[in-house]
């Protein structure tokens, strides 16, 4: 059974209150029943219940905690994937999967070789159905937290943001000597186990050169991921795989 979400506000003594349309995937889905149990997040703290349910209504479902569970899930590293706007079912993918494998949260950024261009009003529609994505895989993979869809950026303003991050890496196919490999052996040996890490990938036409050189003038590490040319839903689950093996498997 997934897990499901709530905030503080929904939590009053040892009942929790589920709504909106968890409501109907729980009774009409699930075909969960009074007594059942269930596992709740409250993704404001990431704390862990099991609670029974004790009363289904119609746009509301009361859960009695048993108890609070012990959670280790989320990694001890956060990686940030900043994705060049691809086609919208290969950004879905892109959050889908990132979600299930660890992502603290995703950036879509405008880049030069983007196929996609949005105005303002399907920016807004975009992020909120992006949102949902990341809330329904962090459900089914048991996360203790929503990864965030952040508004869409421009190139000028995530190299403003990047002084935020231990290590930037940018995927690049014209790259053939600094490896990933190479990059996180040198964060390894400095053990520091609170790392913020933030990968930048291109759209379906790559990043262009003059993008490259403006990330590297803000000490972003372009790196090879190999021979192969990857399509651009495959690059942040290729990376965020590889991280969370590195870091996280200690």
């Amino acid at each position: 059974m997934p897990k499901f979400f709530v905030t503080t506000n929904q939590i009053e003594g040892n009942t929790i209150i589920i709504q909106n349309e968890d409501v109907n995937h729980i009774k009409n889905v699930l075909r969960a029943k009074v007594d059942d149990t269930i596992d709740i997040c409250d993704c404001d703290t990431s704390k862990n219940y099991i609670c029974k349910i004790e009363q289904i209504e119609e746009k509301n479902i009361h859960c009695h905690i048993i108890e609070e569970i012990q959670s280790n899930v989320e990694p001890h590293i956060q990686v940030s994937i900043f994705q060049g706007l691809p086609k919208a079912d290969k950004m879905e993918l892109v959050i889908q999967k990132s979600v299930e494998l660890g992502v603290y949260d995703i950036t879509p950024v405008e880049m030069k070789r983007c196929v996609v261009k949005l105005n303002e009003k399907d920016k807004i529609k975009k992020i909120q159905r992006w949102q949902k994505i990341s809330e329904g895989a962090a459900k089914q993979s048991g996360r203790d937290r929503i990864p965030k869809i952040n508004p869409i950026v421009n190139i000028h303003t995530l190299c403003e943001n990047m002084k935020e991050y231990d290590l930037v890496l940018v995927a690049y196919e014209n790259e053939k000597v600094n490896t990933l490999k190479q990059k996180l052996k040198k964060v390894k040996q400095a053990k520091n186990k609170e790392l913020k890490i933030a990968v930048i990938i291109g759209p379906e036409g790559g990043i262009d050169q003059e993008e490259i050189i403006k990330l590297e003038s803000h000490n972003a590490k372009i790196i090879t991921l190999g021979t192969r040319i990857l399509r651009t839903e495959t690059v942040a689950l290729n990376m965020l795989s590889i991280i969370m093996y590195e870091l996280e498997m200690d």
